[in-house]
């Protein structure tokens, strides 16, 4: 297990450019299971989970081509579909929640899958019925073994059907649609997420041979076809980076420049932060963050405390509210952080709280945060990161911190961030990695 050995109190500077889009990533990787035809994927992030993921395709037979350091091809003319009953597939789909998107592309392609129940972060119940009810709808029909802990999925026949899903989830529809393209007929799916990530897998999906309509919206069709083809496909500047590096400007008085930031689909992430009171320039695709002493929380109109929630897109980003709150520990005025998709992925604050932090947390879904507006700064502890986004929120505090700070299971870091130590120092952070 490793740690990071973090002197903080000092400010950064310079450049840096965001990884290859995460949550992109594990969709559109899933989606070369759809085609024997080589399909090629540049910006790959070096990402633990993303890895993970390219090493099970490798194990299920796809021919796995590394063209670069962040560009790979994928053919995936023999797939092996027993090896879903192997042990070995067990073990390491279990530990990575985007396992589950390679279902979607199996039954389409091959009529059958079986996985064991997804890993992941610890951050409160993730549901997969939306996954499954979708996959029903189109005729396949599934077990769930409580011995094994495993989804055992007929898909011998799908077909196209309406179907009007019960929540927006982002995986759950990128999942269907991976299974209807190649199912007979056409498929409609009302309330489907429309993230910029999703917009990204049918475009991708399309240039393949797929009839995919209604993109960019929550109503989608989908005219099944018999076959995809290759394609090339290049993911998107990851948008929880660009809004981790914001809050890290801003936590450590750091005049940062985040190059090819992937403007035009972050959304409202730069409006939320400037509700914080935290500036922005944009210079073409670029994001400048000048160095501010102060920031401060706008209020609504009416004077009421500022509120800062999630909601499917074109809402805000649950994976950005742990650095909205971190980034509101040294800020003037009051902000309430309502998380309302998970309900453990607030209780990393008590280490914020140890470190000076004024933050009380009213319930598992909503934490209230009094900014110190540097009239005093955090000291450094010893903690350990539960979560990606939790790992990376306690690594800006300790970052804008005095003195030294630990934290440990900096895996769960690395799952999402690529090769974050180094990124730092190249902005003069003081970081270590101790094993």
């Amino acid at each position: 297990m490793s740690s990071f050995v973090i002197q903080g109190g000092k400010p950064l500077s310079g450049e840096v450019i965001p990884q290859g889009a995460k949550n992109e990533a594990l969709q559109i990787l899933s989606a070369v299971l759809l085609t024997d035809q080589p399909v090629t994927i540049h910006r790959v992030p070096n990402i633990l989970d993303v890895n993970k993921l390219i090493e099970l395709l490798g194990d299920m037979g796809a021919m796995v081509e590394k063209l670069n350091s962040e560009s790979y091809r994928f053919t995936c003319k023999d797939i092996h579909v027993d090896f879903l009953e192997s042990d070995h597939f067990k073990t390491k789909a279990a530990s990575l929640r985007g396992s589950i998107m390679i279902l979607g592309p199996l039954l389409a392609r091959y009529g059958q899958a079986k996985i064991p129940r997804p890993g992941g972060d610890k951050i409160g119940r993730r549901r997969l019925d939306t996954h499954f009810i979708g996959f029903q709808n189109l005729g396949a029909k599934f077990e769930y073994s409580k011995n094994e802990g495993s989804y055992q999925i007929d898909a011998s026949n799908l077909k196209g059907c309406y179907m009007h899903l019960d929540e927006a989830s982002v995986t759950g529809t990128a999942n269907i649609i991976m299974a209807a393209v190649l199912a007979e007929g056409k498929t409609t799916i009302y309330n489907a997420a429309c993230e910029p990530y999703l917009q990204q897998l049918c475009n991708m999906l399309n240039r393949m041979g797929a009839k995919i309509t209604g993109v960019g919206s929550n109503l989608l069709h989908i005219e099944g076809v018999q076959q995809l083809g290759g394609t090339e496909h290049t993911l998107l500047p990851d948008m929880i980076e660009v809004g981790s590096f914001i809050g890290l400007a801003a936590m450590t008085q750091s005049r940062i420049t985040i190059k090819n930031a992937g403007v035009d689909h972050l959304g409202l992430i730069p409006e939320i932060f400037k509700r914080l009171g935290i500036q922005l320039e944009f210079k073409d695709d670029d994001i400048i963050i000048p160095e501010q002493k102060n920031y401060e929380i706008e209020t609504f109109i009416d004077g009421s405390i500022m509120t800062v929630a999630d909601a499917p897109w074109p809402g805000f980003t649950p994976d950005l509210l742990s650095i909205v709150l971190v980034t509101a520990i040294q800020a003037k005025g009051t902000v309430l952080v309502h998380q309302k998709m998970f309900e453990s992925r607030l209780f990393f604050v008590d280490k914020l709280i140890d470190m000076g932090a004024q933050i009380i947390l009213c319930d598992p879904h909503r934490a209230t945060v009094i900014g110190l507006d540097r009239k005093q700064n955090l000291r450094g502890i010893k903690m350990s990161s539960p979560d990606i986004r939790a790992g990376v929120s306690l690594l800006i505090a300790a970052l804008s911190a005095d003195g030294e700070s630990i934290i440990s299971n900096v895996e769960q870091i690395d799952r999402g961030y690529q090769d974050i130590e180094e990124r730092l120092r190249a902005l003069g952070a003081n970081i270590t990695r101790a094993e």
